[in-house]
């Protein structure tokens, strides 16, 4: 339980932030610092609460973000650029929002005087194209320079090394999480399963880029927030980086939407479309030091999962 505390949350509005704050809103003061280019804050039955603080802001923006930090005890850096459409529209704001943002975020923290927790979001893209039960210390392998998605991942990775600089020089309690595939209620963006689930409701076509042969681990909203909620409390987090995905929930593009189709009961059909971008062909997370350090597990399969999100999504058709 995580209690009397201020926490400050970057991307607050984003589809996983919104979610924690659903945990913590009732037993701690929450300021939401975000520019709400997305926004699942709007809709929870939590915005309006008194505890809850909204701030408007850009990470780019480091007088107003650092303003806006002072007091707090824990630091959540959500906020980003994602979504594989955005960073190929535009690889250089990618850069300069996860990286400098990132940068702005640590620098406005190292000046908080009773700093508890600080968790940077980075990305399972950093082990590139192919990845297979991959650990936190496995070399990182980016694409080809000049390709626009791997501004995503190399921006973030740039982040992670700057988290770990400022936690080996200046003592800050740093931990970086890589999110795999996350999915659920309130997701808000580009993600697949979310896209799928909102077609097969309507009885749509599903569209697939590629062959569909690309293999992704899914991981539920609430099993993720479970791991976040443990790296806050659990001491033994500090100065680590850790996987929080599903390595039981693997299927390829394909066999998620006809999962989908056939969990859902929908009549959508499934079609194949050119793919016109680099894409990641495997990745399944190694989830061992998260279980073994700080007592993460996955629990809701995928079919279960599935259903959940399609009640969320089926109440707002």
């Amino acid at each position: 339980m995580i209690e009397n505390k201020n926490i400050f949350i970057t991307g607050g509005a984003g589809f996983i932030a919104s979610t924690l704050i659903g945990r913590l809103i009732a037993a701690n003061k929450v300021t939401v610092y975000d520019d709400f280019r997305r926004d699942a804050l709007h809709n929870k039955p939590f915005v309006n609460h008194p505890n809850l603080t909204i701030i408007k802001g850009d990470v780019l923006n480091l007088e107003l973000l650092r303003k806006s930090m002072k007091g707090a005890e824990i630091v959540v850096h959500c906020a980003g650029i994602a979504g594989i459409d955005t960073v190929i529209k535009k690889p250089t704001e990618t850069i300069r929002v996860n990286m400098i943002g990132t940068a702005n975020v640590l620098e406005s923290a190292k000046e908080l005087k009773n700093l508890q927790r600080l968790i940077d979001f980075s990305t399972s893209e950093v082990f590139g194209q192919s990845a297979f039960r991959a650990e936190e210390n496995d070399t990182t392998h980016i694409g080809a320079v000049g390709e626009a998605r791997w501004t995503y991942a190399v921006s973030k990775l740039a982040a992670e090394h700057l988290t770990t600089a400022y936690n080996q020089e200046f003592g800050m309690p740093t931990v970086t999480l890589r999110p795999f595939n996350i999915y659920g209620p309130g997701q808000v963006g580009e993600g697949a399963m979310m896209i799928f689930i909102q077609r097969a409701l309507k009885n749509e076509e599903i569209q697939i880029h590629g062959d569909g042969n690309q293999i992704r681990a899914w991981c539920y909203i609430d099993d993720f927030i479970d791991g976040l909620m443990r790296v806050i409390k659990n001491p033994n987090a500090v100065g680590e980086s850790f996987n929080i995905g599903n390595a039981r929930a693997v299927l390829t593009i394909y066999g998620l939407a006809q999962t989908v189709v056939r969990v859902l009961a929908s009549s959508s059909r499934i079609r194949f479309a050119r793919k016109e971008y680099a894409d990641v062909e495997l990745r399944v997370p190694s989830v061992a030091k998260a279980r073994e350090m700080i007592g993460f597990k996955a629990k809701v399969d995928l079919d279960e999962g599935i259903r959940r999100t399609a009640e969320f999504f089926r109440s707002r058709i």
